[in-house]
């Protein structure tokens, strides 16, 4: 899997269609998550594809939230995205707003990983340190029972792609915990950075 788009290119499209903080801080996290997915599962020759598909995976959200995942190949291939990158970021709504169902490890892992991510992020801002790096699984999974906490996220969403990776719930929420840790720092600094 290659990209037909390079980074300078993937981030000034997603900040044509993208304007609020939260969106784009989301966009650089889901980046960093999945290029650490791809060097932990041993993906790291498709490290670049795999960021790049996580930067761009809610291109069409914030301006067409009825329209996620329908709007998103038109958005993505008027700027020369490959149709294999365009239906990995769709398949990330599989079952919500999109009939396209993750196939490969990395679509496996962003639709396990979206939705999560949004959890984690959340705790982390309830922490003193408003941090994932001292954020532990246990506390998680406090947080995951409580329905009323970041009740956007989808918990079914969360333990079907689980599921589909064939993981336990503590060792996807163990490794996304671990992922987020290794970005955070670049994620807040280009955040400051857009400013």
């Amino acid at each position: 899997m290659q990209s037909k788009i390079d980074r300078a290119a993937a981030l000034d499209l997603l900040k044509k269609y993208n304007k609020e903080p939260f969106h784009i801080y989301h966009a650089l996290t889901l980046e960093g998550v999945m290029r650490y997915f791809a060097v932990s599962l041993g993906y790291a020759q498709e490290a670049d594809y795999w960021a790049i598909t996580g930067l761009l995976h809610d291109i069409d959200f914030e301006m067409y939230p009825n329209e996620h995942c329908k709007k998103a190949p038109e958005l993505l291939s008027a700027a020369g995205v490959g149709e294999d990158m365009i239906n990995s970021i769709c398949s990330h709504a599989y079952g919500l707003c999109s009939d396209i169902k993750p196939k490969h490890q990395m679509e496996k892992v962003l639709f396990a990983v979206d939705e999560l991510t949004g959890l984690i992020g959340a705790a982390a801002r309830m922490r003193p340190s408003k941090s994932v790096k001292d954020m532990e699984v246990s506390s998680l999974k406090k947080k995951f029972k409580d329905k009323k906490f970041a009740a956007g996220c989808s918990r079914e969403v969360i333990e079907q792609g689980a599921q589909m990776l064939g993981w336990d719930l503590p060792k996807l929420m163990e490794e996304t915990i671990k992922a987020m840790r290794e970005c955070e720092d670049a994620v807040n600094a280009e955040m400051k950075n857009l400013d």
